[in-house]
């Protein structure tokens, strides 16, 4: 479904009411940042920044009929991909807070949220892409196919092969079993 938002402030982006852009920065920017810290770890802040400035500078070529959720982030997702093109290697997900004296249920989350972020990192790319937008986003098949410009076939191709292999892992790293 589009938002219709999202188009009367690209409209008003167009027309050179940055406020719009703003809104716009505002609404995504924590979506955006997600995507990128679990696809390139600690560079997330620059790709975040990189995304929106890559949008503004050509929000004229976004099409209406498509999401406008859909085109940046398909933006962010070339800007992980670039990245981890340029520097050739996965880096781990580090913690972005640290809590003094935790008690025993937030250790035991913490170090699950470790394993799951570092058995993601382990998958290709083209893997951790589709788990990462259909079960941390929450986006259509269609959707995901949009951003990734694939069919949905294929998305559901590659969901169903990043999860078996997501699940080896996890396995291996003592979450889960093999059952």
């Amino acid at each position: 479904m589009i938002d219709a938002e999202d188009i009367d402030l690209v409209e008003r982006c167009r027309k050179g009411d940055r406020s719009a852009f703003e809104r716009l920065i505002e609404k995504y920017q924590k979506a955006i940042y997600n995507l990128a810290l679990r696809m390139v770890g600690q560079d997330a802040e620059d790709v975040t920044q990189t995304t929106f400035l890559k949008a503004f500078e050509s929000i004229h070529t976004y099409k209406p009929e498509y999401k406008f959720f859909s085109w940046l982030y398909r933006i962010a997702f070339n800007e992980c991909l670039d990245l981890l093109e340029s520097k050739k290697r996965i880096e781990t997900l580090e913690e972005a807070e640290s809590v003094p004296q935790p008690e025993v249920d937030e250790v035991e989350a913490r170090e699950v949220r470790g394993k799951i972020d570092e058995a993601l990192m382990e998958l290709k790319v083209e893997h951790r892409a589709v788990v990462l937008l259909k079960h941390f986003e929450g986006l259509s098949y269609e959707e995901i196919g949009q951003i990734l410009d694939i069919s949905e076939k294929k998305v559901k191709s590659r969901l169903f092969t990043a999860r078996q292999i997501l699940r080896d892992i996890l396995v291996q790293k003592g979450l889960g079993n093999v059952d």
